[in-house]
């Protein structure tokens, strides 16, 4: 997406139950957690509860330089997350989202700008899902033009309107 200010942003979302490591929580956890599943207690929920899921529990907001060295600095300040409710799987695909955009937008994005522009990252954790975003000054990215032309390349006719 384009923003006003001409940057991109991506933005990538993946949701997931939380990780409850609390083993307190009562007797009928798992056969409510079963019930669950095959959905015979009906959701209670107001719009209360909707908006506190959608509360950040955590924001790490992060301006980099143009340069891969700073993956390091990305990995060292996501791990803040490895204490929240987060699965162990859901935390490691988040982290690899956010390096992998953050090191196309140094290598095609930014290619040709200075190592002094900045790209801007920034994750942000709710109860049930996390959000990478990731803002860059490169040229856009149109998709259907390239696809077209990979199409075209290969001699496949794909109408895309």
């Amino acid at each position: 997406t384009r923003t006003s200010d001409s940057r991109n942003c991506l933005l990538i979302v993946k949701y997931y139950q939380p990780s409850h490591n609390d083993d307190r929580a009562g007797y009928f956890k798992r056969p409510v957690a079963v019930l669950d599943i095959f959905k015979w207690l009906p959701k209670q929920r107001d719009s209360k509860s909707d908006r506190a899921d959608r509360q950040p529990l955590q924001k790490i907001h992060l301006k980099l330089n143009t340069d891969l060295k700073a993956v390091t600095q990305i990995l060292s300040q996501m791990e803040q997350l490895e204490s929240m409710p987060i699965p162990e799987a859901v935390l490691h695909q988040c982290k690899l989202a956010a390096i992998e955009g953050f090191t196309n937008a140094v290598r095609h994005a930014h290619k040709y700008l200075p190592e002094e522009t900045p790209i801007e990252l920034e994750v942000t954790v709710f109860k049930e899902s996390m959000e990478i975003a990731i803002w860059d000054w490169g040229k856009p990215f149109d998709f259907e033009a390239k696809l077209r032309e990979k199409l075209q390349e290969t001699g496949s006719f794909f109408n895309l309107n």
